[in-house]
């Protein structure tokens, strides 16, 4: 089980409101990438079973995350969410839009919290606020944890609505990752307006 002890440490610092970060979908062929971004204050407690129970999102199953999508959602202070769409990741490339989504997520909340913990090798280039990256963080910190469920539940229901609009590629099966299906129904038809051009498997068939 995750605890608070990265956040206890920075409530410790006099730091009032704590945001965890994290994002989805910077694999995919296609879709979008989403960042998640919530925000806990001192007086939070691990003290429910669902609560405890949340860890990666990746580690979880489908129907474990939805439930824990609205536990985060009610037990949580904020939650704040940041998409950025394909054309965009063609545009500046899965990198910068990974961190663009991740700004946005950080300004869809009220308030500017005062530290952020986020996952990864790197921080937000251009953020004016505190700030901490942790390697792996999503298996490691809580608040990140919770950040990675918002993130990935966002991004495959957004990938199940447009499973709706191009059925053909079974979206609402692999979510737009490399898998074989999704491979072969990709050169069967070709790309569609939500791939990512600039990706190799996508830009082989232009």
């Amino acid at each position: 089980m995750l605890d608070l002890r990265e956040e206890r440490n920075l409530f410790s610092q006099g730091h009032k409101l704590i945001a965890g970060l994290d994002e989805a979908g910077r694999g995919p062929l296609a879709g979008p990438v989403v960042a998640a971004c919530v925000v806990l204050s001192p007086e939070f407690k691990i003290d429910s079973e669902e609560l405890k129970l949340i860890k990666d999102s990746k580690k979880l199953t489908a129907g474990k995350r939805e439930k824990l999508f609205e536990v985060i959602k009610e037990q949580f202070i904020e939650v704040g969410i940041g998409i950025c769409d394909n054309k965009t990741i063609d545009k500046i490339n899965i990198f910068q839009a990974s961190f663009l989504a991740m700004k946005k997520a950080l300004g869809d909340l009220r308030q500017k919290p005062d530290f952020v913990l986020l996952d990864g090798g790197f921080k937000i280039p251009n953020y004016s606020g505190e700030q901490k990256n942790i390697i792996k963080g999503d298996r490691l910190i809580f608040s990140i944890a919770a950040a990675s469920i918002i993130a990935k539940v966002t991004r495959d229901r957004l990938m199940k609505k447009f499973h709706e609009q191009y059925p053909r590629y079974g979206f609402d099966q692999h979510k737009g990752y490399g898998t074989k299906m999704h491979l072969e129904n990709l050169k069967k038809y070709g790309p569609c307006p939500i791939h990512r051009f600039s990706f190799g498997p996508v830009a082989k068939l232009k």
